[in-house]
């Protein structure tokens, strides 16, 4: 009995536990509530004006990877053979223009000078000579006039008594022996003889004058010609005492003291000081694209370092017209590709980091990014 009225007792403490379940409330859903949808609302109109904020942002820019750094690089090379006597070690250091860089060994060149004065000297010598030769000619020119003088004057005088006699016998024929008239026309005869004959030898004088005056210009051009040839001689030389013709680094030393090289034999290369960045856009990326235009510019070597610069100028046509083996799109199947145009960009010092104080060469990668609106 005592079993059964602990069993009766147990059964209505399980009837109010029923009941209390049953009259708990139940839980709403998430998105039953308003403060859900407010917050959803929010999210979104939040991620719409970001995106629209960050594409009004991003459409002012346009930009590319494919770009590098460039530069004119300039190879130092001979112009004639021989050994090299000094190279300055300057690998990988910077030189200022007109810094020697090597010496080839010097023994023709000096000899061929030497030889080139001597003769500008001989031609000097030959021209005084000739100058010599003028006043000489010239003094016997005058000689020449002087001395005929006195002939001329015997002719003009034998001529007048001619005319003389002449004229007497028309007037009164036995006015004049026949002896006197024919001793008279020999006088005249033999005076002109030596007059002419004097006129010759000025005019040979003269003559002789002018040759000598010729032969002053021929040697001096004698000498212009030497002179020439010590100018040339001084180019030869100069020509072995190769400097640095513009500042920048030198890089690419292949030679050594002592090394045999002959012209076009390349020993180093510098590169200046001046560099730019050459990116390839997208010719798509162009409609906006102008000269004057600032640009940052990231260098993949020194990232966090943000140089500034201007687009510079723009190529007219793309890459591939410029290629060695032109594509051929009239034949086979046409498959359109978007080109690449490359666009060169100045670094801008004044208003940035000084990509001279990096080390920052030609061929090294960069991202430009230019602003077109």
């Amino acid at each position: 009995m005592s079993d059964v009225t602990e069993g009766d007792q147990d059964q209505p403490h399980d009837d109010r536990d029923d009941d209390r379940e049953d009259s708990a409330p139940k839980k709403r859903p998430v998105t039953s509530k308003p403060l859900f949808w407010i917050i959803l609302v929010a999210v979104v109109a939040a991620i719409v004006v970001g995106s629209v904020l960050y594409w009004l942002h991003a459409r002012q820019f346009e930009s590319t990877d494919d770009a590098f750094v460039d530069a004119h690089i300039v190879r130092i090379a001979p112009q004639v053979a021989g050994t090299l006597v000094q190279v300055a070690d300057v690998d990988n250091r910077h030189v200022e223009a007109g810094r020697l860089l090597a010496v080839i060994e010097p023994s023709g060149p000096e000899a061929q000078l030497s030889e080139a004065k001597a003769g500008v000297a001989q031609a000097a010598a030959q021209v005084e000579q000739a100058r010599a030769q003028v006043a000489s000619a010239q003094a016997n020119a005058a000689q020449a006039a002087a001395a005929a003088r006195v002939p001329l004057a015997a002719a003009d005088k034998a001529q007048q008594d001619l005319a003389r006699y002449q004229a007497l016998l028309r007037l009164d024929p036995t006015a004049v022996a026949g002896q006197q008239l024919d001793a008279a026309r020999a006088q005249a005869r033999s005076t002109a003889a030596d007059a002419a004959a004097a006129q010759r030898q000025v005019t040979s004088a003269l003559a002789q004058v002018t040759v000598a005056r010729r032969q002053i210009g021929a040697q001096q051009a004698v000498v212009d010609a030497k002179r020439a040839q010590v100018k040339q001689a001084n180019v030869t030389l100069g020509n072995l005492r190769l400097a640095a013709p513009v500042s920048g680094q030198v890089v690419n030393r292949s030679v050594n003291l002592g090394s045999y090289v002959g012209p076009g034999t390349q020993l180093m290369a510098i590169v200046p000081d001046r560099m730019w960045i050459t990116a390839n856009f997208k010719e798509t990326q162009l409609q906006r694209m102008r000269p004057g235009q600032p640009v940052n510019i990231e260098v993949d070597a020194f990232p966090g370092v943000e140089f500034h610069g201007h687009v510079d100028s723009i190529q007219r046509g793309a890459g591939q017209a410029f290629a060695l083996l032109p594509p051929q799109n009239a034949t086979g199947n046409y498959v359109k590709v978007v080109q690449r145009v490359p666009v060169r960009i100045e670094f801008d010092v004044k208003n940035g980091p000084d990509p001279r104080r990096y080390a920052i060469g030609p061929g090294m990668s960069v991202v430009p990014t230019v602003k077109v609106r």
